[in-house]
């Protein structure tokens, strides 16, 4: 059967790989990766010796036909991330979409995502959630805000560390000083940490100790 598999990859972890996910990337005939430098090491840790080839945001959109093609000529191919699951902030949505439309069966493997951990960290109320990924850099930022003040659900996002200071300091003036934040960083790593409070404590914590490593912000919705 034709098939395209997305392989989720520990998000700092090795311990977090799956059994069927190591199985999947030994079997598969060709693995696409976002970065085959940082993923080599991942394969090379499992004794994986099967084929890469680098399928990442700036190339996708000239590789997803000729993907598609080879998958259509009987190879088994699987997708993976620098880390965590494909297509959460990460290439393999272009992919999906186009093996879904060629009639090419999909199996996303469950596993590592940052934002699961980092909401069920918080504390905060996770009946109902909004996973925002990364925010407008420069374009659409104030209007995403605007946007957002008034989203009652709890609001996940992610952050370069370079840039937290800025997007906690634009909570404070969007949500409110008071609004609750839960700032999780390095997650499944050896410096992993969350960070809990309000958003202008959160803010001030950050200041004064500038931040390194992955980042998943997690703040309270309006009103809860």
């Amino acid at each position: 059967m034709l098939k395209l598999y997305l392989v989720p990859t520990p998000i700092g972890n090795l311990e977090d790989m799956t059994f069927r996910a190591v199985r999947v990337l030994k079997e598969a005939d060709l693995i696409l990766a976002e970065d085959t430098r940082t993923s080599g090491k991942l394969l090379k840790h499992f004794d994986i010796g099967t084929q890469m080839m680098s399928h990442h945001m700036h190339n996708e959109h000239q590789t997803v036909q000729g993907i598609v093609k080879r998958i259509q000529a009987g190879e088994t191919v699987a997708c993976i991330s620098d880390a965590g699951t494909p297509a959460i902030s990460d290439p393999g949505f272009l992919l999906t979409r186009a093996c879904v439309e060629a009639g090419i069966e999909v199996d996303c493997l469950p596993g590592a995502t940052a934002f699961v951990p980092a909401l069920v960290n918080s504390g905060f109320p996770n009946d109902k959630f909004v996973f925002e990924g990364f925010l407008p850099v420069k374009k659409g930022r104030q209007t995403r805000f605007l946007q957002l003040q008034e989203e009652t659900r709890t609001m996940i996002f992610y952050e370069s560390p370079h840039k937290l200071v800025k997007t906690l300091g634009h909570f404070v003036s969007y949500f409110g000083e008071d609004r609750p934040v839960s700032v999780s960083r390095e997650l499944t790593k050896l410096f992993e940490e969350t960070i809990r409070g309000t958003a202008s404590e959160v803010l001030a914590y950050y200041t004064n100790k500038p931040p390194k490593g992955e980042i998943v912000i997690v703040v309270g919705g309006k009103g809860r």
